[in-house]
Order: structure tokens, then sequence, then C-alpha cells
């Protein structure tokens, strides 16, 4: 959707120019603004008060050295990553995130798109994102300790349980949180929930690790049903193998649908019986090793090296739940031409702007990563009540409030979408409606 308003222009222009080389936090900015207009045009009030100038800029963003000592006694140094974007709605929160791919650039996109997500899920919280450009990939478990520990002593300086509340994220699973809530806890001498994602028997929460996959097809239920479709008997691709993919493959088999591809960084599998999940769950969380050893397993199936091919297989389903930017318009238009009718996503911004253009152009339900797979900060939330409560619930009461959470979001983003003139459009809807709650919380505050 191109972004016609003078003043929105304006302010991407200047956005644009005193972030550069920051592509994705411009993508993910521009795709908001473009949105945005019909709101702009109706409240004259929160351009008034300056809220947009100030919501494009984080609150703080903290930048620091990691060294850390490997196995063989050789020193490492890394850059840790926080960005405190948003703390209108309540304290910020959002994944630590662990790849050599991490930036600036890519932190503040994920802070940025976390401020609205997090307001969508009705949850007192703000927005913000941290990681390093640290790679856990083939290191040890005493490797991955010590940079974790290096990390947090910078980090804990900054954080707290009123504060600021890091969960996981790419590369940040139980093991990391682990680590880390052990330092915070070592250094400041308190126990709190500072951190979400902690193992169940320090304060962490049943139906964590299912949560955002579980949630991703939960909202994505709702929009089929809300356009006469279901899951059931529908052939679905999932793209990536971790916690979301996993979990996404599990409850939409759960719905009646045949998930038949999965894959990782190297590759993809195709299994045209429909994907083992008890093998993949073998494979990835119990053996660490590569979905490559699927086929080696199960010779009926089939393993490609390279990621994009995926999307080239025949579907009515595609949840991408790998990393951003994962579908361009290439592999979009394969999507279309091979019948696929919906894209829901599970990872953040796997979609390129093109991409997003053939979704709408060929009629697809699209559910954008902020409302779609908002059920991991959502049940973060729910750990981070727990924690302060002193209770501890159980996985089907966590699962309930994480389904009734993911309908409201649902709601959320038809009724904006439909107020402000574009119905169907569930991005609109979900970027109007997580905005509109953060602009109001601004400008009540003033201007700070």
């Amino acid at each position: 959707m191109a972004i016609k308003n003078a003043y929105l222009l304006d302010l991407l222009a200047r956005t644009e120019k005193r972030n550069p080389g920051e592509p994705e936090f411009i993508q993910a900015l521009t795709e908001v603004l473009s949105t945005l207009e019909p709101v702009i045009e109706k409240r004259q009030d929160l351009v008034d008060a300056g809220v947009l100038e100030r919501i494009v800029e984080p609150e703080r963003q903290i930048i620091f050295r990691v060294p850390w000592v490997d196995d063989n006694g050789k020193p490492h140094v890394n850059r840790g990553f926080r960005v405190q974007y948003n703390s209108a709605i309540g304290p910020y929160k959002g994944g630590i995130r662990l790849h050599p791919s991490v930036n600036i650039g890519i932190i503040k996109f994920l802070g940025f798109e976390q401020v609205f997500k997090n307001s969508l899920t009705t949850l007192p919280m703000g927005g913000g994102k941290g990681g390093s450009d640290f790679d856990p990939k083939g290191k040890s478990d005493n490797e991955i300790m010590n940079f974790c520990q290096s990390f947090m002593t910078e980090l804990c300086r900054h954080i707290g349980a009123d504060l600021d509340v890091p969960a996981g994220d790419i590369g940040t699973g139980a093991r990391e949180i682990g680590y880390m809530f052990g330092q915070y806890k070592r250094i400041r001498n308190e126990w709190v929930g500072v951190l979400t994602g902690k193992g169940l028997n320090y304060g962490g929460s049943l139906a964590r690790k299912e949560a955002t996959g579980y949630g991703l097809c939960y909202f994505t239920h709702e929009m089929l049903q809300a356009n006469g479709m279901s899951f059931e008997g529908k052939t679905v691709l999932v793209s990536g193998s971790g916690n979301v993919a996993i979990y996404a493959c599990e409850k939409a088999t759960e719905y009646g649908a045949k998930v038949v591809a999965m894959s990782d960084s190297n590759g993809y599998i195709y299994d045209k019986d429909g994907i083992d999940l008890a093998l993949v769950k073998q494979i990835k969380e119990v053996e660490r090793k590569r979905i490559k050893e699927y086929v080696e397993r199960k010779p009926s199936a089939e393993y490609h090296e390279g990621c994009k091919g995926i999307w080239t297989i025949p579907c009515d389903i595609a949840l991408p739940c790998a990393t951003q930017n994962e579908i361009d318009g290439e592999s979009a238009r394969a999507l279309a031409k091979n019948g696929c009718k919906v894209v829901s996503e599970g990872a953040n911004m796997p979609s390129t702007p093109e991409a997003i253009e053939v979704y709408f152009e060929s009629g697809m339900l699209y559910g954008p990563a902020k409302a779609a797979n908002a059920g991991g900060v959502a049940t973060s939330g729910l750990e981070m009540s727990q924690n302060s409560l002193r209770l501890s619930w159980s996985f089907e009461e966590v699962d309930e409030k994480l389904h009734g959470i993911m309908k409201s979001i649902f709601k959320a983003c038809d009724t904006a979408s439909k107020e402000y003139g574009m119905p169907g459009n569930y991005m609109a809807g979900a970027n109007i409606a997580g905005f509109i709650k953060v602009a109001e919380a601004m400008k009540a505050q003033g201007n700070v």
C-alpha cells in the first residue's frame, strides 16, 4: 500500500534519513504508516500532539560489548543490543535474538513491531527487543553459559520486573534463558520475574513453548471461520522447525489439516503423507540435528537443499515460521499459482512488501505477524502475572487464556479494518488497532 498523505511521507523521509542502513526497520515502519492514513485524517489531535514523531523513535537504544572465552581458552567479543522502544502501556517486553545477522536495525524493527503486537494482546506490556550477533550453533553448553553470563552482566543494569522483561527468540531457548536468569539473580541478589520463558521448576509457565505456534493457528482458525473456511482437509506448508513451526504443525493437524513440509536454514523436507511430528520433535528438540535427518529415517519423504523451494509446493495454507523476508514476490506468486488461499505469519515480518501485494492482488487471506504470532508474547505476559502473584496455572488454564486472547486479537483487527473502510485487510486492522491504543496512552501521558 503506497503512502499518499504528505505528513506521513515527510515523517517517513525524515526517519529514513536519521536511520541509514536499517532496511528492515524502514520496511516495518513503511508498512505501518501506509495503513494509518485514514486514522491520521480523522485524528488531527494525534498529529498535533506529536505522537507519530515520538512513536517512530525508540525511547532508548543500548549497545554493549560481550566478551567471553571458548573451551580452548580463546577470548571472543560480540556485540549486545537492547532497544527499549515504547513503555506507554506497560514495561518493555520483547525477546532476545542470538544470531549472526543481528544488528541494531534488526533489533529496532523487531522492537517497533513488538509495540503494536503487545498492544493487541490486551495485556499491559510495552515493546522492546534485544539480542547479539553471537551464533549459538556449534557451541558447547559451557561456551553458551559463558556468553550468556557475560551478556547478562551488562544487560542486568537495564532491565527489571517492572521496567523491561526480556524473553526468548531465535537462538534463545530455555537453556539460554536459564543461564541468563541465574546470572541476573546472582548479581542482583533477588528473585523476580525478570525474564520469561523460564524452566517450569523456577517460575516458567506451562504452554509457553507451544504458545506462538498454537496462537498462530487459533488466530488463523478465527480468520478462516470469518471467511467461511476451515483447516479441515487443507494442505499446509510450515517453514522453520523450531518451537513456532513445531507447535503450529501440531495444532493445525489437530484442526484437521495435513502439514506436508517443514524446513530449517539449510533446506526443507516434503512428506506427501503428512509430516511425522514425533520424528521432527526427536530430531530438533532432543537430538538438536538438522531437518535433513528426517528423510534418512523416513525414506518416502524428500529433502531439498535451500529454503525457497518450500513455497513452490501446492498447498491451501502457508504458515511461514522461520525468519524475516523469507517469502518474496516470486515465492508469493508461486503460492498463488499453486492454489494457496491463506498466508498467516508465525515469524516476524516473513513477507516482503512485494509478497504482501501479491497476497492482496490474488485475493488471499493474510494474517500479519504482529497479530497472528502474538501468542508467544501473550503467554509471556501470563508468565509475568503468575510470577507476580506467586501462582502457577495449569496447562489448560493458560491455553484457555491464550485462545481467548487470540480470538480477541482477531476481533480487534476485523473491527478496525471495517471501521476504517478496509474490511478483510487484517494487516491494516492490526496496525490501526495496535497503534490507537498506544497513541491514546502516549497522548494522555503528555509530551514524554
